[in-house]
């Protein structure tokens, strides 16, 4: 069953009334309802365009957050051929908030790393609910030094809330394993290509996404901190969750304006959850695309590349 956002209640009771003609219906050969059960669903595809045409930022904060939208093992499964997972940061344990591994992408050889959130109650608990620990991040040190010794393109898939802020994480050194994966993201010499494939959340997702290009699904989400955490800060208001999120300028349209995000990837109407497979290969042409700009690349441009495209952000703001 589909799981309706809080602002798709009016589509749920269209969708729901078809979806009881049909199963009517189905009881009973005698009825005719496909004329009425249609008429419902055009209503339906109408509302959910007028819905999605204009969403707010904290609108797309619950889309970007929708459980049901496809997850990085989805994106690994579908894009990537003869993926081999390497787990473990050879120095404590291994964080399956983080997943990673060798693989190819319409047959390049590069090394994949990505935040997973899980499906259900029992995968959310077992990777935390997409929350890495420092074994997490120094995982995906290892991989991107293992990517940049043998000249493999990075691919990192964005999808966390933040890091997990409990306390063994901060006592075997959340923040320095944060600062060491941005560092290390700053340092490759080969290409690193980011999508922000739900929320980007904090040093979290900086971490990850310290990259040559940043892409972001549309409905995608990238910032400093939760619109909540914001509210609760600054306000000391969860009452101001929406108007911290309008703040932010967290949506994928803002940061375009920004130059944090350097490419849009339309997702299906209604969301990546309404048709992951769309959204999926959308995300794989895309990538695709992207990687191909990097063909025969220099590797000493590509990480200086990288380095001043991150010191020249915010250099108009100062101007101005």
């Amino acid at each position: 069953m589909t799981q309706y956002l809080d602002f798709e209640k009016p589509l749920a009771e269209i969708e729901g009334k078809a979806e009881e003609l049909r199963a009517m219906a189905r009881d009973n050969a005698e009825m005719d309802v496909e004329k009425e059960a249609a008429a419902l669903d055009k209503k339906s595809r109408d509302l959910l365009k007028t819905l999605y045409s204009n969403l707010t930022p904290w609108r797309k904060c619950q889309v970007a957050r929708h459980p049901e939208r496809p997850h990085c093992k989805d994106y690994i499964a579908a894009l990537f051929t003869d993926f081999t997972p390497l787990a473990g940061d050879r120095n404590f344990a291994d964080d399956h908030a983080v997943m990673g591994g060798l693989a190819r992408l319409d047959g390049r050889p590069v090394v994949v790393i990505g935040h997973e959130k899980g499906h259900d109650t029992k995968s959310r608990i077992e990777h935390n609910f997409g929350m890495a620990r420092p074994e997490g991040y120094r995982k995906a040190i290892r991989l991107m030094e293992l990517a940049d010794r043998f000249g493999l393109p990075v691919v990192t898939l964005v999808d966390t809330p933040g890091a997990y802020p409990g306390k063994g994480a901060e006592e075997r050194g959340q923040s320095e394993a944060i600062a060491r994966a941005t560092e290390t993201c700053l340092d490759l010499h080969v290409p690193l290509v980011s999508v922000v494939i739900g929320e980007g959340g904090s040093g979290g997702a900086v971490a990850f996404a310290t990259a040559n290009r940043v892409l972001m699904l549309e409905h995608s989400i990238y910032s400093v901190i939760s619109p909540e955490g914001c509210a609760s800060i600054l306000w000391k208001d969860a009452g101001k969750t929406q108007e911290a999120a309008a703040a932010l300028r967290l949506t994928a349209q803002n940061l375009k304006e920004l130059g944090v995000c350097d490419r849009i990837i339309p997702e299906p109407l209604g969301g990546a959850h309404r048709d992951p497979d769309a959204a999926v290969a959308a995300v794989g042409k895309a990538l695709i695309a992207v990687m191909a700009e990097f063909d025969k690349a220099d590797a000493s441009k590509v990480r200086a590349a990288r380095r001043q495209k991150y010191l020249a952000l915010g250099q108009k703001g100062l101007a101005a």
